[in-house]
């Protein structure tokens, strides 16, 4: 892999660089041939004394990404890791059982490391409700007074199904289906 390592408000240290390199190399071990994928890293210092990690690896037909803010920067590097190690273990199997119905597979993952089948892929809960129309105001309303992360809703506007999300930041998002 090849590594393209930025650093925002940070200068990018040999002694950073080679700490992003062994830690992100380790995923290699997931995969039966090395990938041939450029690795983009950005690491990001805020004025808070808090350092952002944001990692991106295009795969052929597959893209692994993670983020994470931390107050230590090596700490974070560690938490990517652990972030996108989860990632393979997650979508190897269903990865793999789509492209290998068309007959390329985009990565094989070693099957003597530790990888969790199917099982994480379970259905646990399932919920059925008529989506009222509204605007995205009264759905962010809606969405806060249950307690909830998202809340799906029919824009009264354009009739269309929609998403609105509480971001990390503690703002919102809304996702409109096309």
């Amino acid at each position: 892999m090849n590594y393209n390592v930025r650093g925002e408000n940070i200068e990018v240290t040999p002694a950073i660089r080679e700490y992003v390199e062994k830690k992100i190399s380790k995923l290699e071990r997931y995969f039966t041939e090395a990938p041939d994928a450029k690795v983009n890293v950005n690491l990001r210092f805020n004025p808070d004394k808090t350092s952002k990690v944001e990692v991106t690896i295009p795969l052929p037909q597959l893209v692994l990404r993670a983020e994470e803010t931390n107050g230590d920067m090596y700490a974070g590097i560690d938490l990517i890791t652990d972030k996108l190690e989860r990632q393979i273990r997650k979508h190897k199997t269903k990865v793999n059982r789509k492209f290998r119905e068309t007959g390329t597979v985009p990565f094989q993952v070693n099957s003597n490391s530790e990888v969790h089948d199917e099982e994480d892929l379970e259905v646990v809960r399932t919920k059925r409700f008529d989506l009222k129309p509204m605007d995205s105001e009264e759905a962010i309303l809606q969405m806060n007074l249950l307690g909830h992360n998202f809340y799906v809703f029919t824009n009264a506007d354009t009739n269309r199904t929609n998403v609105v999300y509480k971001r990390k930041d503690g703002r919102y998002g809304l996702i409109e289906a096309q």
